[in-house]
């Protein structure tokens, strides 16, 4: 195996979803490299879906995270939780978000889509769309990572995006799918197990 592969596999294998940060503040120019390399990512017709809002300002994050954490506590209620589990889930998810000193809100643009008279192909080219939004967050991780970053995926704007639209000004068609903590990492992150190869592989 050469030395590239074996820089790329270390790099994957390291690589942990990082949830606590230092107060170190994260250049722009670190930013851009690393947004760089998630433009790398492939898409489907070539149409490079993602767009991205890059959150620095404490105030930004924290009304981010407020608002988010308001209607969190709405469904949660919902559901019946208990107030204290309830309060305990909201308060986490408020230092996650808060507690990073950048963050990259990753959006689909709807506009890049083709367009199709039935469901079933108009649901396969917005899932087309999703999936290149996807890589692109995958290479985000990645840079991050190799830039002695910590980086983590919250998928809680998929379940408020007209909340994340309307704080954030996004352009029309803007869809968010993903919020990308980073910073400087306080620790390694949990290692978390992964089911062996053989268990998710069928070969024909």
């Amino acid at each position: 195996m050469s030395a590239v592969a074996d820089s790329f596999h270390a790099l994957v294998h390291d690589r942990r979803s990082i949830r606590r940060f230092k107060d170190t503040p994260v250049s722009e120019a670190v930013i851009k490299r690393v947004l760089e390399a998630g433009i790398q990512a492939p898409s489907a017709h070539n149409r490079q879906p993602w767009r991205f809002v890059v959150l620095r300002a404490p105030e930004a994050t924290e009304s981010l995270a407020r608002k988010m954490g308001a209607r969190l506590r709405a469904d949660l209620e919902k559901d019946g939780l208990e107030p204290a589990a309830i309060e305990k889930d909201v308060s986490r998810s408020y230092a996650r978000i808060t507690g990073a000193p950048a963050a990259v809100v990753i959006c689909m643009d709807e506009a890049t889509l083709d367009e199709y008279p039935d469901e079933e192909r108009s649901r396969a080219e917005f899932l087309m769309g999703v999936q290149g939004v996807a890589m692109a967050g995958e290479n985000i991780l990645l840079a991050a990572h190799a830039e002695g970053l910590g980086g983590c995926w919250i998928c809680a704007p998929l379940f408020v995006p007209e909340l994340v639209q309307e704080e954030l000004g996004l352009l029309p068609g803007w869809i968010p799918l993903g919020l990308i903590l980073l910073g400087y990492p306080v620790g390694t992150g949990r290692i978390r197990g992964r089911k062996p190869l053989e268990e998710v592989t069928l070969w024909k």
